[in-house]
């Protein structure tokens, strides 16, 4: 499992609209599971589930992002985990971290 949390200058929804166009448009197995967005006032909480084909760990692995605004900037989280191989093997070869590296590249420019 791996884990990446930072602030953006986005909103929550276009945060997460601007990943899924890149997961999209960069990817041949990346996909869009779900999206689930809560607007409560001024605030703002968008999860949104993915998942993406590794050959190195023959498996798919899921990445879950959590935005918010519910403090005074945007928080994103994001937690990759199912790229282990087997039932009681958990090594991923890289992928979750991989998967999870992507948020950071795709959103990086608007860290603050």
């Amino acid at each position: 499992m791996d884990v990446r949390e930072f602030y953006v200058s986005l909103s929550p929804k276009a945060a997460i609209d601007i990943f899924q166009n890149s997961l999209i448009q960069g990817s041949i197995s990346g996909a869009v599971v779900d999206v689930y967005e809560r607007v409560v006032g001024e605030h703002q909480v968008v999860v949104c589930v993915l998942e993406k084909y590794y050959m190195r760990s023959s498996n798919r692995t899921s990445l879950t992002i959590t935005i918010d605004n519910l403090e005074s900037k945007t928080k994103v989280h994001a937690v990759a985990s199912g790229g282990g191989q087997g039932v009681f093997l958990r090594f991923d070869w890289g992928a979750g971290g991989n998967f999870v590296n992507t948020v950071e590249k795709v959103l990086g420019k608007y860290m603050i």
